[in-house]
C-alpha cells in the first residue's frame, strides 16, 4: 500500500514535492519496523533531502526527519552517526518553536536515549528531567507525553540502580495512562511491564507477577493473541518466571513469544533474536546445552546479518554464547568469543561502558576457569572501576564483580602460600 501510494505521488507530484517525503517516511516506517534497516535507511534519507530542498534547513518537518534518520541509526547502533542528528533536531525546534515546545521535549529524550544507551547517564539525566519539565508545564501534570517522559527518567535511574527513586516515577506514570487513557490500553501494558520489571530488579517477585499477567491480558484483549506487543509480554513473563526458578512455566511462554515473533515479524527479525535469546538462557540454565546452543547461533546469525558485525546486541549474543560454551568447558570456543563482544563494545559505546565492565568480567572468569589469576585480574579490577564510575558502588552489578574479585584475590592468596 505505502509503495503504491509512493508511486502515485512522485507520477502526480514530481520526486521533490514535500508530499512524497511524506510517503518516503511513511514506507521507511513500515521497513524498519520489519527489521529492515537497510531498505528504510535510503528512503528516510531521500525524505530528508527533498524537505531541506523545499523547506528549508531549519524547518520542523526537517527536525522531524532527522529524529527519524538518528532513529534508526540509533536501532543499527551507529551512534556516532545518529548523535549530530539529534543534536540538529533540537536545536531546529528550539530555534523555530522555542524552548519550551512539546517538540523540543521529544528531541530531549531521544538524545538522553542515545547517551543513556552509550553508558552516559550523567548526560542523558538533565535533558530528560528537562523534557518532563517542559511537558507538565505545556501540557499539564496529567497528559500522556507526561507518563512518557516519567517512564524515561525511571528507566534510567533504574539503570542506574536508583530503584528507590525510579519507582514513584513509574507509578505516577502508571496513574496518568490510565486516568488518560483508560485502564486497558496497550500503554498501561507497557508501563505495567515496566514498573514489573523494576520490583522484579529488587527480588519483589510477588508485587512484579500480577503486573505482568496484566500488561499480558491488556495486550491479548486490544491487540490480538499474536502481536509482537503480546510477545514482549511473554518474554517478561517468562523471565520473572525463570529468576523463581519456575523453569516449566516459563518455557511455554518462551516458545509461544517466539512464534508470535517469527510469524508476525518473520524469521530474521531482532525481536526474534531476543526471543531465541530468552528461550535459550532458560535451556543453559535447565542444563540443556545442546537444545540451547543452536537458538544462541541462530540468533548472534540473525543480529550479524540485521544489525551488521560490531553492534552492541551482536555483543551480547557472543557473550551469550560464550557462557554456554564456557559451561560446556570448551574454553577455548568460549574466549574468542568473549574478546570479540569486548571489542564491539568498546568500540561502539565507549571504553566505560557498563556493557563493557561485563565483557571484561566474563572473559577474567574463563581465564580464572583456566588457571590465568594472573590475566583475570586487571581485567576485573578495569571491570569494576568501570562499574563504580558509571553505576556506583551500591549498584547489584557493582557489588557482583567486587565479589568476583574478592574471590579471584582470596585464591591468589592461597595460591602464593
Amino acid at each position: 500500500m505505502f509503495r503504491r501510494a509512493l508511486a502515485i505521488h512522485e507520477e502526480a507530484l514530481g520526486p521533490d514535492n514535500p508530499n512524497m517525503a511524506v510517503s518516503l517516511n511513511n514506507l521507511a516506517e513500515l521497513l524498519r519496523a520489519k527489521g529492515d534497516y537497510v531498505g528504510a535507511e535510503p528512503l528516510y534519507r531521500r525524505a530528508l533531502a527533498i524537505n531541506e530542498k523545499a523547506l528549508g534547513p531549519d524547518h520542523p518537518y526537517v527536525a522531524a526527519g532527522l529524529n527519524n534518520l538518528a532513529q534508526l541509526l540509533h536501532a543499527k547502533g551507529d551512534f556516532a552517526g545518529a548523535e549530530p542528528l539529534y543534536r540538529r533536531a533540537l536545536a531546529i525546534n528550539e530555534k523555530v518553536l522555542g524552548p519550551d515546545h512539546p517538540f523540543v521535549a521529544t528531541a530531549l529524550n531521544n538524545m538522553a536515549q542515545l547517551l543513556q544507551a552509550k553508558g552516559d547517564f550523567a548526560g542523558a539525566e538533565p535533558l530528560y528531567r528537562r523534557a518532563l519539565a517542559i511537558n507538565e508545564k505545556v501540557l499539564g501534570p496529567d497528559h500522556p507525553f507526561v507518563a512518557t517522559a516519567l517512564n524515561n527518567l525511571a528507566a534510567l535511574l533504574q539503570g542506574k540502580g536508583d530503584y528507590a527513586e525510579a519507582e514513584p516515577l513509574y507509578r505516577r506514570a502508571l496513574a496518568i495512562t490510565e486516568k488518560t487513557l483508560g485502564p486497558d490500553h496497550p500503554t498501561v501494558a507497557a508501563t505495567l511491564n515496566n514498573l514489573a520489571l523494576l520490583l522484579a530488579r529488587r527480588a519483589d517477585y510477588a508485587g512484579a507477577e500480577p503486573l505482568y499477567r496484566r500488561a499480558l491480558a491488556i495486550d491479548e484483549k486490544v491487540l490480538g493473541p499474536d502481536h509482537p506487543d503480546v510477545a514482549m509480554s511473554l518474554n517478561n513473563l517468562g523471565g520473572l518466571l525463570q529468576q523463581e526458578g519456575e523453569y516449566a512455566g516459563a518455557e511455554p511462554l518462551y516458545r509461544r513469544a517466539l512464534a508470535i515473533d517469527e510469524k508476525a515479524l518473520g524469521p530474521d527479525h531482532p525481536d526474534v533474536a531476543m526471543s531465541l535469546n530468552n528461550l535459550g538462557g532458560l535451556l543453559q540454565q535447565e542444563g540443556e546445552y545442546a537444545g540451547a546452543e543452536p537458538l544462541y547461533r541462530r540468533a548472534l546469525a540473525i543480529r550479524e546479518k540485521v544489525l551488521g558485525p560490531d553492534h552492541p546486541d551482536v555483543a551480547n549474543s557472543l557473550n551469550n554464547l560464550g557462557e554456554l560454551l564456557r559451561g560446556k568447558g570448551e574454553y577455548a570456543g568460549a574466549e574468542p568469543l568473549y574478546r570479540r563482544a569486548l571489542t564491539i563494545d568498546e568500540k561502539a559505546l565507549g571504553p566505560y561502558h557498563p556493557s563493557v565492565a561485563t565483557d571484561l568480567n566474563n572473559l577474567a572468569l574463563l581465564l580464572y576457569d583456566k588457571g590465568d589469576i594472573v590475566g583475570a585480574e586487571p581485567l576485573l579490577r578495569r571491570a569494576l572501576a568501570i562499574d563504580e564510575k558509571a553505576l556506583g558502588t551500591g549498584h547489584p552489578t557493582t557489588k557482583l564483580h567486587q565479589a568476583n574479585l574478592d574471590a579471584l584475590l582470596e585464591a591468589k592468596k592461597k595460591k602464593e602460600k
